[in-house]
């Protein structure tokens, strides 16, 4: 009798599992395995929220597994010597996992492929990863092309999520390993984002499914800071409780389904975001160097200001600006805020401040529930311009106008700057034009915008001029 290990990492799933499949197609058992490791809850852009949440995912996945003759063991150390002990004491014969792309994964999976036998399978991206290459076998650099790519690719067709298995069954004929047992976790540790694959499914299927389903309504809803209309699915893709593959056949039965061209649009738009992970996976993938450094060249010795005093404002919700204030004290709070938010906030942190987007990278992945390397490091050096686009250096969000377009009547505002309650919609986004008394104590804006842009501009001229 055969047995394998279906090492989990970030793929707390049983729905749409490659790994998991792989361990029941090679073996007679499976033992599923998830490992603790020091290092990397020892990193500063581990966030102790997002350990909590992942925890609770791994509670959730254990009575997914018991309801099906199975078990989930847990373990703390690291993963080579944990794994290495198991299968040199006969427990098992093969190791399955999913594949990752982040720097610290690949050299650890180099270690453990060089030493044990280890199969790793695909799951973490839509499209096994280097299928989306240019004619010439490249990589896209660019999201559009990549896009228009992925969705002409034969193997799309063929991307369908595997069938849910019934039953995974542990050794019958030897004992199992002595597990640590699986830290208790406070149930409430993200009350917005209950864990597992069943609220993940759940929360899919309520999104994309029914005729007033609010994937209809994505393209504009997506943008409003006040009940944003987002899918509030991005924990759920950061630990796999939600597999990508189910996500975009979800967007395609919803497509056949949108009647009106306002919905198709949506559906689209929805679909887009779902690439666009696609895309940032792609690009660490491709070009690890971009998990520390700027992509584009010419910006690694950009002049940055890096004012501490300044980076303290902006992470504690006192810079001045209420939608930027609004937005850092909702993160802190939550552990989430709407992607519009994250596009003001990483804007304002790097074009108005002229703070090192690293700082923010680093400071979200410490914050965030669904803080991802992959996506957190793209979308902070599209922000800032470091990144893919073509020539987005330009690109400078205004915070007011931003404020008043997606907050129109400031309820965001007041929901986490308690202090500008009492202000209406005409004055809530520039209190700054308020006496001290009318703003209760909220502080004035830490740098002008008209200022902040021109000198961000030129900035940035002058890092291109240098290049």
């Amino acid at each position: 009798m055969t047995t394998a290990i279906w090492w989990i990492r970030r793929d707390i799933r049983i729905h749409d599992q490659q790994a998991l499949t792989g361990a029941l197609g090679a073996a007679d058992s499976v033992l599923p395995v998830f490992i603790k490791d020091p290092a990397l809850a020892a990193s500063p852009y581990t966030g102790e929220r997002r350990w909590r949440f992942l925890l609770a995912g791994l509670h959730a996945l254990d009575h997914e597994l018991r309801q099906r003759g199975s078990r989930l063991l847990y373990f703390e150390g690291s993963p080579l010597a944990v794994l290495s002990r198991l299968i040199k004491a006969g427990f098992a014969d093969h190791i399955f996992a999913e594949e990752d792309v982040t720097p610290f994964a690949r050299q650890r999976d180099s270690l453990i492929e060089a030493s044990l036998p280890v199969t790793f399978t695909g799951g973490l991206s839509l499209m096994p990863l280097q299928s989306v290459t240019t004619k010439n076998g490249g990589a896209y650099h660019v999201y559009t092309p990549f896009r228009n790519a992925l969705i002409a690719h034969p193997l799309l067709q063929g991307a369908l999520p595997l069938p849910t298995p019934a039953r995974i069954p542990l050794p019958m004929d030897k004992a199992l390993p002595e597990s640590e047992a699986l830290p208790a976790v406070d149930a409430n540790s993200a009350a917005h984002f209950p864990a597992g694959e069943q609220p993940a499914l759940a929360r899919l299927q309520s999104f994309s499914e029914g005729t007033d389903a609010t994937i209809f309504r994505y393209a504009e809803g997506r943008n409003g800071l006040h009940q944003p209309g987002s899918a509030h699915l991005s924990p759920y893709f950061r630990f796999g409780m939600l597999s990508i593959r189910t996500a975009y056949q979800q967007a395609e039965r919803a497509m056949n389904h949108a009647v009106e061209k306002d919905a198709r649009k949506s559906v689209r738009t929805w679909r887009n975001q779902l690439i666009w992970r696609e895309f940032f996976i792609n690009i660490l993938d491709r070009h690890p160097y971009a998990r520390t450094q700027s992509f584009r060249p010419e910006y690694r010795s950009l002049a940055w200001i890096n004012n501490p005093d300044d980076f303290e404002a902006w992470k504690a919700g006192r810079t001045g600006y209420p939608v930027v204030d609004a937005a850092m004290r909702q993160l802190h709070q939550e552990g989430w805020i709407p992607n519009r938010a994250r596009l003001i906030v990483a804007s304002f942190l790097v074009k108005h401040l002229l703070i090192d987007w690293r700082w923010g990278e680093k400071w979200f992945m410490q914050q965030l529930l669904d803080g991802d390397p992959a996506q957190n490091n793209g979308g902070w050096q599209w922000s800032a311009g470091t990144g893919t686009d073509a020539a987005p250096y330009f690109r400078i969000f205004n915070p007011i106008l931003q404020s008043k377009r997606y907050d129109p009547e400031g309820n965001y505002l007041r929901s986490y700057v308690p202090e500008l309650d009492a202000l209406d919609a005409d004055r809530i986004h520039q209190p700054w034009k308020l006496s001290e008394g009318e703003r209760n104590g909220y502080p004035q804006p830490i740098v002008e915008h008209g200022f902040a842009r021109e000198r961000a501009l030129a900035t940035f001229s002058k890092a291109r001029e240098r290049a």
